[in-house]
């Protein structure tokens, strides 16, 4: 039967991993320290990230595998379950991690931006690949963090922590930018398969039985997490792909508006609107004009 563990404090995890706990809400691990484990579930009541150093089990969340292979990062914040799936009975961990609770940074500038680092919310295919250099960055990081973890704790210690923290999450902002330049090929596929979705939608009886569509229906039919998604496409094309679907709305619209045979109503719901009037207003927001007022001009 697979073991289940849940991990509520950072002491339940350094016991897990055979660490001392220097400070109640935050940890830097090494998991060579750790015992030889077997494959298991992990729920996270923490935010976590985990820097793999060699192949010790594979990573699941949900049903889609983590692109994690060695030199890779991976992001897990509270309420998250990871699976670790191993082909043999033992593995010993290898790699290093962060991990801290929420109540570390309330008050704090990062409890203010850490819904902006949306590497958090990605999943399958979208682990961060560092390079040497940057894997020697991220050391660096956690050392620091460390450091300040052997000091007697102040009323300085969580505010120096803290911003270590929103250091090194600024760093793999910076490196996902660099992961989405060195992916160029893949990604224009990814942008290239969006549009060609975005045609065959229209084109299709979904409008009528889905509705309008949205980032998070594309980003399921890619494979992809809908901010993973919503990065690559705001980083390739300049547009979020809010904006895409969007003026693909209103392109459409525009056509089925030059055929007089239709009504403004029935052209709404073709689009997938629920409501005429939504559509009116959603229509002149992005023109200028009423659908009849374009019409008429047209």
């Amino acid at each position: 039967m697979e073991q289940v563990f849940n991990f509520e404090t950072i002491s339940e995890y350094n016991d897990f991993n055979n660490h001392e706990t220097l400070h109640p809400l935050v940890s830097i691990i090494d998991f060579s320290k750790a015992k030889p484990r077997t494959g298991s579930k992990m729920n996270f009541e923490l935010y976590c990230i985990f820097l793999k150093q060699v192949k010790c089990g594979d990573l699941k969340y949900g049903r889609n595998y983590y692109d994690y292979q060695e030199g890779t990062l991976v992001f897990v914040s509270p309420g998250q379950t990871i699976d670790v799936e191993n082909k043999i009975d033992y593995y010993q961990p290898a790699g290093h991690g962060l991990v801290f609770h929420s109540d570390l940074i309330r008050g704090t500038s990062l409890a203010k931006s850490i819904s902006e680092y949306s590497f958090f919310s990605y999943n399958t295919s979208e682990a961060l690949h560092l390079s040497e250099k940057e894997r020697q960055l991220v050391l660096d990081c956690f050392a620091k963090i460390e450091i300040e973890l052997k000091q007697s704790i102040d009323k300085h210690s969580k505010k120096l922590i803290a911003s270590n923290i929103e250091l090194f999450f600024n760093y793999c902002e910076r490196f996902y930018d660099r992961q989405f330049i060195t992916r160029d090929t893949t990604n224009k596929s990814i942008v290239a398969k969006f549009e060609e979705l975005l045609n065959s939608y229209f084109s299709s009886e979904k409008p009528n039985t889905i509705g309008l569509p949205s980032v998070a229906y594309y980003a399921g039919e890619l494979n992809l997490s809908p901010n993973y998604f919503g990065d690559l496409i705001k980083k390739e094309t300049g547009k979020s792909a809010q904006e895409y679907i969007q003026n693909k709305i209103i392109d459409t619209a525009k056509n089925k508006i030059f055929d007089s045979s239709k009504t403004i109503n029935e052209i709404a719901y073709e689009l997938g609107f629920k409501y005429p009037q939504h559509f009116t207003r959603f229509f002149k927001q992005h023109v200028g004009n009423t659908p009849n007022e374009y019409r008429i001009m047209n």
